[in-house]
């Protein structure tokens, strides 16, 4: 049974929520695609209660997933720089018109929409012949997700309102913003019941687990620790406890490789605990698109895309890789760098015939020059990945959560407000992250220490502003001075040979700054301004928040 996508965004004084739940994608996304708000003719087996939350998995991010989910967490946070593309965020000149700023407010509050809509009709129209089970891991599914949602949404802009009924806020002209504790309250019990209720394998592949909500639980406590401007223990200890229940109970394990975690092939691997899920051929929106603005050339993804040759690595991040760090190359392609699983077009410039080889980055691009371009999510043509790739279109996952981010957070936690630590336990894990990138292992570990693999581990995987805004909570001098020191300009990066075999691949690269660009980091800085289309339909949102009730 196929359908068309119709979106109708309900603006609940605040916000477009999506009360449509969208086309189904791969495995359990493959179900019958619903275009409309479902009702008592839809949940009447345990497939159509499980199809009502597939949207959630995909669709329903995919605004944030297509830009903002790097343009915010990697270039406001640091680490990709350029000079056109994503340059709001890089110079920390985000505005309420701003496209990253208004495709992620959209889109959290569109998982919202849904994840209510979804709980609202389960309870409502689910036939008795549906299992209890059934009906309680689509709400604890929906609201996971919710509370996923609302942590990116108060991490970005502080206070904002917490909807939970979204046929009341059609007609809730008085709608405000709630507090930011309410909202850490509000986010923190959401997931706790996912976590709670979720079994402990999915339902299928790619599912949500008890394990997957017990990781983010994990970090939303460890975040939620230092809202107060003190880091609270209690929190720390649920960030270790729950952090540690994943590491000793959910049987995910460490890929060894750490390139193949960003081929399509490996999808839901072992290290993977949660992560969004797409298809290359569905309805628009249902596919990861993030490779077309992220490789450097159209030679590489096989289409007229590839519009990434302005964007890269910045000095900040390149300063701090060691030599022998295998996460690198997996990370950001080197001028001269070889991949032997990737291909390009190469046409000759005599004859205009043109040639697809095994992918050897070159040492320009154009008017771009050199860059340290992104690798991360950038899988290569159709021929690359057994045909599922298309033009903006390719079917990789994109990580919320994996277990090195499990790793690094129980580290953290132990630590807590030490300004050191030699616990046992918490090396275990932090040196098995620096062992998988071929680093050696440490005796004690300081936040620094921390701070500096989970930069390396997730560069460009919109994870570092999120650190920072952590950081932020609770020491907002320091947050200042580590983004004020860091170098967002250009460079250039120039390959070393060995001998004059320039078909190899260089065994090292020179580096110099060429424009040096740094940001004087404030308060300001890390609460971004609601989007003035918001703003509009809904001025009480200028209003101080209120607490939420409970």
């Amino acid at each position: 049974m196929k359908r068309n996508i119709n979106r109708r965004y309900y603006l609940g004084a605040a916000v477009g929520l999506l009360l449509s739940l969208a086309s189904c994608q791969s495995d359990f996304l493959d179900r019958e695609p619903l275009d409309a708000p479902l009702n008592e003719n839809f949940y009447q087996t345990k497939d159509q209660v499980l199809a009502a939350t597939a949207s959630l998995y995909g669709y329903a991010w995919f605004d944030y997933n297509t830009t903002p989910s790097y343009g915010i967490g990697d270039a406001r946070g640091g680490t990709l720089t350029g000079t056109v593309n994503q340059i709001d965020n890089i110079l920390f000149e985000t505005s309420g018109a701003s496209s990253d700023n208004s495709s992620a407010w959209r889109a959290f509050y569109n998982v919202i929409g849904q994840a209510n809509r979804v709980m609202s009709d389960v309870e409502k129209y689910t036939a008795s012949s549906v299992s209890e089970s059934t009906k309680l891991y689509a709400i604890a599914e929906a609201r996971f997700m919710r509370g996923l949602a609302y942590s990116y949404l108060v991490q970005n802009w502080g206070p904002v309102p917490i909807i939970t009924d979204n046929e009341a806020s059609l007609s809730d002209t008085e709608i405000t913003r709630n507090t930011v504790e309410s909202v850490w309250e509000f986010v923190v019990r959401d997931i706790r019941y996912a976590a709670k209720t979720l079994s402990a394998t999915p339902i299928q592949d790619g599912r949500l687990t008890k394990y997957a909500a017990q990781g983010v639980l994990a970090k939303m406590f460890l975040t939620r620790a230092g809202i107060s401007g003190t880091r609270n223990q209690s929190d720390l200890d649920s960030a270790a406890y729950y952090a540690k229940s994943v590491i000793d109970n959910s049987g995910a394990s460490l890929l060894a490789d750490y390139e193949e975690l960003f081929k399509m092939k490996n999808n839901n691997n072992t290290e993977s605990l949660f992560a969004l899920q797409w298809i290359y051929n569905g309805t628009w929106g249902t596919q990861n698109a993030m490779q077309s603005y992220l490789a450097y050339s159209p030679e590489i993804t096989g289409f007229n895309d590839g519009w990434g040759g302005d964007l890269g690595a910045s000095m900040f991040i390149l300063e701090k890789y060691e030599a022998a760090d295998k996460r690198r190359k997996g990370t950001f392609m080197f001028p001269g760098d070889h991949y032997s699983y990737i291909h390009q077009s190469v046409t000759n410039a005599q004859t205009g015939e043109s040639t697809i080889q095994e992918l050897k980055v070159p040492l320009s691009n154009g008017s771009f020059g050199a860059r340290a371009w992104v690798k991360k999510y950038v899988v290569g043509r159709p021929e690359d990945n057994d045909g599922k790739v298309l033009q903006q279109r390719t079917g990789i996952n994109t990580y919320i959560l994996r277990l090195a981010d499990v790793y690094l957070i129980y580290a953290e936690a132990i630590l807590g407000n030490n300004a050191s630590t030699a616990n046992a336990e918490a090396l275990k894990y932090f040196n098995k992250v620096r062992a998988r990138a071929g680093l050696s292992s440490k005796t004690s570990i300081t936040w620094d220490d921390i701070y500096t693999e989970r930069v390396l581990e997730f560069a460009m995987e919109g994870q570092l502003w999120y650190d920072y805004v952590r950081l932020h909570y609770y020491s907002p001098a320091r947050a200042y001075d580590l983004l004020s020191d860091q170098e967002r300009g250009l460079y250039t990066i120039t390959p070393v040979y060995t001998g004059n075999d320039l078909s190899a691949e260089p065994t090292s690269w020179t580096i110099s700054l060429s424009y040096s660009r740094k940001i004087t980091a404030n308060s300001g800085n890390f609460t971004m301004p609601i989007p003035t289309v918001e703003l509009t339909r809904a001025p009480n949102l200028l209003r101080d928040p209120v607490p939420y009730s409970f």
